[in-house]
Order: C-alpha cells, then structure tokens, then sequence
C-alpha cells in the first residue's frame, strides 16, 4: 500500500504548519538486498553501511523490509543467521510512502504502526528510506529564516 496525504496548493498543511515533505530527508544510496541474502551477510551490509535497515527487491520490485529488529529475533528464536535467509525473517510488502507525505504524518504512522524505517516511492520506483531518526531530526530542527 502506498500512502500519502493531500496538501493543499498553498504550502500548509491540514495542522497549519508549513509542509516539510520525506522527499527533504531523503539522501544518500538505499541499500538493498535480495530475499535469497543470507541473515549474517544482510547484517554485514548494514554494519558496514551504517544503516538499521535494508529493502529487499526482487525482480525489481519492492517484497520486503529486513531491520536489526530482523537480526535479532532470527538470532533470539534460535535460528542460524549463517543459514537463515532475509525472506525468512522480513516483513513482506511492507507499507510504501509517497515523497509529498508531510512528515508530521509520517511520524503519526510511524507511532500508530512502531515502523522505524519508511521506504518512499514515486512512480512505484524506490527512491529513498526515511528512519525515525530522520522523522525525528526534520520534528525538532529550527526552520530557516
């Protein structure tokens, strides 16, 4: 499912507040990987890309979300992250969010649905993930003048 919410033509949101859109916090490459990764080398890739989640695509579609929260459940519930594959512990067909999304309400998706990681499309291409780190930086960052 993709979501998004409608803004007005003038720049304000429905709370008023000027639009600060996900498409501002995107940066950076998005790293991904396939269903068939294995456990151990998906948490390779994100240790050394300094990032808590990858998108998982298959025949260049977007089938998965695999997070640290992935990691350590396989590891907890007694799987074998070395054997264990990314599609065994990913959330499949993970909601997808819109670039125009104003960020206020993501961050309401974000505490209604505990997602920490928004992966974003446009024209059902991935162009970029939104962590709640993000979310959070964009809430509390003084506007510029």
């Amino acid at each position: 499912m993709v979501t998004g919410e409608d803004k007005r033509d003038d720049g304000v949101n429905s709370r008023g507040g000027v639009v600060l859109e996900l498409r501002e916090l995107l940066g950076g490459e998005v790293q991904t990987v396939t269903p068939k990764t294995s456990v151990v080398a998906a948490a390779t890739i994100m240790e050394q890309a300094g990032v808590g989640s990858l998108v998982v695509i298959y025949d260049g579609e977007l089938t998965g979300i695999f997070t640290e929260r992935d990691v350590l459940r396989s590891v907890a519930d007694g799987g074998e992250p070395a054997v264990d594959l990314v599609e065994d512990w990913m959330t499949p067909y993970p909601d997808a969010f819109l670039p125009d999304m104003d960020v206020r309400e993501a961050a309401d998706w974000m505490l209604a649905s505990g997602y920490r990681h928004l992966p974003v499309v446009e024209d059902n291409e991935l162009i970029g993930m939104a962590s709640i780190k993000d979310i959070l930086w964009a809430l509390t960052s003084e506007p510029a003048d």
